[in-house]
């Protein structure tokens, strides 16, 4: 069944968007592709609170790129619709001017309201993006909280972004994004407070156990403003190997929960803790 798969591999590896759309829709499902996973890939997880402007500065970025010669892919982690479970699709349209050509490409996907769920098949995403020719893939997260270092936790370079406003870099702190960013970005810097927030997180920077060689940047997408200086820092990183451990561990919690959310015993299991009739550690064990 998997080799029925290569006529379609190999024509998305020629460039063939919709056959590319159709093995992402397939790897979704949970269907395994005949794929080695690549130790090549350049992935950024871009993080931060909704109303920031990540999707637009996003967008910006790409068009940078693209200049260079990139081929940049992008999976937008959208919020769930509670009727639908799908993706709501507003990260595609806030991207939309930077999606019109052949070196650009956006797929939008569901977290189905599940913390883990779509976690297990983010890396057989970004190795069929990779094996596809994807030189730069961007993961774009919303939200904040856990479930979303478990997203950042599958990209080798994290951004974190938030704007003049320093309240949601302190949200973030508690959360623990904050131990994950390699790039802090203060967007929409052309608004009054954004140095002394970069200023701000700097100090808080300083003063923590947290390595002080993140990196901290102003930024505006709308007149674009520090975006080509951005895009220089991050094809440049140093790539930070003391976190492979906290970022293996993100991943194998991922599949955890996603091998416990999927348990076909679950819902019946939640059925007999709610009755009594099972205690937890006797659902952990049948679990």
């Amino acid at each position: 069944m998997v080799l029925s798969h290569d006529k379609n591999i190999a024509l998305a590896k020629q460039g063939n968007r919709r056959e590319l759309a159709k093995l992402l829709t397939i790897i979704e499902s949970g269907e395994k592709l005949p794929i080695n996973e690549s130790s090549e890939s350049w992935v950024l997880g871009v993080t931060g609170p909704p109303g920031v402007g990540k999707s637009t500065l996003i967008g910006v970025m790409i068009e940078e790129w693209v200049t260079r010669g990139e081929k940049v892919a992008v999976l937008a982690i959208d919020p769930s619709s509670p009727k639908s479970g799908g993706a709501l699709l507003g990260d595609r349209m806030r991207m939309s001017s930077a999606d019109n050509g052949e070196s650009v490409f956006i797929r939008s996907l569901a977290t189905r309201n599940h913390p883990g769920g779509l976690m297990p098949f983010l890396d057989s995403m970004i190795n069929l993006l990779c094996y596809c020719g994807w030189t730069k893939i961007i993961i774009e997260t919303v939200g904040s909280g856990q479930s979303e270092i478990r997203i950042v936790a599958f990209a080798n370079r994290i951004m974190l972004v938030d704007g003049p406003d320093r309240g949601d870099i302190v949200q973030a702190e508690k959360a623990g994004i904050i131990e994950l960013a390699d790039v802090i970005v203060i967007n929409k810097s052309d608004l009054p407070n954004s140095d002394n927030a970069a200023n701000s997180i700097k100090k808080s920077l300083e003063y923590s156990n947290k390595d002080t060689d993140t990196i901290v940047m102003l930024t505006s997408s709308i007149n674009n403003n520090g975006v080509s200086e951005l895009i220089e820092k991050l094809d440049n990183l140093n790539i930070n190997k003391d976190r492979n451990i906290l970022r293996t561990k993100e991943r194998l919690l991922s599949a955890w929960d996603y091998k416990l959310l999927s348990n076909p015993s679950l819902g019946g299991i939640l059925l007999d803790l709610e009755s009594g009739a099972m205690n937890l550690d006797e659902a952990l064990e049948h679990l």
